[in-house]
């Protein structure tokens, strides 16, 4: 009894490290490099997976970047993402594409609860799942996990989903710089 344990045991053992080394030879005969530039652009974007670009997400977007599409189609990353992709990318930066949205201030989607019918159709349209819930309950939006993309607005049927402006706090506050030439008029301003 034990004889025929112990030799189903080896046997298991032996068929696991050898597929196990076939898969690893796998792995490694068959990678598929990645294109380091893509990779590069794509973090550079804010991830919000929106769309609004005319890609299904960031990446895709990137990587059409990577082969010559113009670098101003950004809405949620605006200005500063353009900068830094014409930065790495060694081009002119160029103003947003309006046909694309206009910049806006962090916004993430606040769900009314007491007006939820549970209809799942916000969690089916959120790219990041972001939104917690289930059918014909009340949902709620993870706000951390929310990237304001906008997309779990239009299907809700009874309209019960706002976008709110996030108000900076000590994690997401930046200190904006004074334009130059407001320097130059206070200090013209101030030695006369």
């Amino acid at each position: 009894m034990w004889t025929s344990f112990l030799i189903a045991v080896v046997v298991l053992l032996a068929l696991a490290l050898v597929f196990g080394g076939l898969l690893g030879f796998a792995a490694e005969r068959f990678r598929v490099e990645g294109n380091p530039l893509v990779d590069q652009i794509d973090s550079l974007l804010p991830q919000t997976q929106c769309g609004q670009c005319g890609f299904p997400g960031c990446r895709p977007y990137a990587e059409a970047i990577a082969h010559g599409e113009a670098i101003n189609k950004c809405p949620p990353g605006g200005e500063s993402t353009i900068k830094a992709l014409a930065d790495l990318l060694d081009v002119e930066p160029q103003p947003l594409d309006a046909e694309h949205g206009v910049e806006q201030a962090k916004r993430v989607a606040v769900i009314r609860e007491d007006e939820c019918i549970g209809c799942t159709k916000c969690i089916q349209a959120c790219p990041v799942d972001a939104i917690l819930g289930a059918a014909k309950h009340m949902h709620t939006v993870i706000e951390s996990e929310c990237t304001g993309c906008d997309l779990c607005v239009e299907p809700c049927p009874v309209d019960c989903i706002d976008m709110v402006t996030l108000e900076p706090d000590i994690r997401t506050w930046t200190w904006t710089p004074p334009k130059p030439n407001l320097i130059a008029t206070d200090r013209q301003g101030a030695s006369t």
